[in-house]
């Protein structure tokens, strides 16, 4: 038996399930989502709990088991809590900025870059107080998608490993070379 497949899911109040034609769509305060189910896992509501269930040991249904109960844990808590990625815009000169809803990356290029936001995302930018870093904010309640975006933003310029300019996750660490300068103490010249 999947350890993570039977654990259960516990829903909050105000979230509903409805399961229909092998689809699942979970509701609450912060939005819709909805997934097919595989025809092997079959969920129930019992006790105000969420739990999932194979329907026998096959190979097919013993791998679906653990990652239908994380994705539907997750569609629980997005549609309860909703979801956030933090990005920080390390360089001089660097700006994020919200305009008309779109956000507005001055990242060292010759040109701005400007990016809409899909359905079911919103962004936000501003400058962290005690840091003076411009940062970006991107929510939503369907966390696989808030992550896709985040990487899509972060890969426009990736933080590179000399000065540590570009953007990247809260708290990443980035590793830090030392450049020509770090090998001017060895002698000779070749």
């Amino acid at each position: 038996m999947s350890r993570i497949g039977k654990l259960p899911i516990p829903l909050p109040a105000g979230v509903t399930i409805n399961e229909s034609d092998g689809k699942v769509t979970i509701s609450g305060p912060k939005g819709t989502l909805s997934r097919s189910l595989p025809d092997l896992i079959s969920i129930r509501e019992q006790d105000g709990v969420l739990l999932v269930e194979r329907a026998d040991d096959s190979k097919d249904a013993r791998s679906s088991h653990g990652l239908m109960r994380t994705l539907l844990a997750n569609m629980v808590e997005g549609v309860s809590k909703g979801y956030e990625k933090i990005l920080e815009v390390h360089g001089t000169g660097y700006r994020a900025s919200i305009t008309d809803g779109n956000l507005a990356l001055a990242v060292g290029y010759s040109h701005g870059i400007e990016i809409a936001p899909p359905e079911g995302i919103e962004f936000d930018a501003s400058i962290e107080q005690q840091t003076r870093l411009p940062i970006v904010v991107i929510r939503g309640i369907d966390k696989e998608l808030v992550g896709t975006i985040a990487a899509q933003v972060r890969k426009l310029r990736k933080p590179e490993p000399y000065k540590g300019k570009g953007i990247r996750y809260r708290g990443e660490a980035v590793r830090r070379k030392a450049g020509k300068a770090g090998k001017a103490g060895k002698a000779g010249g070749k």
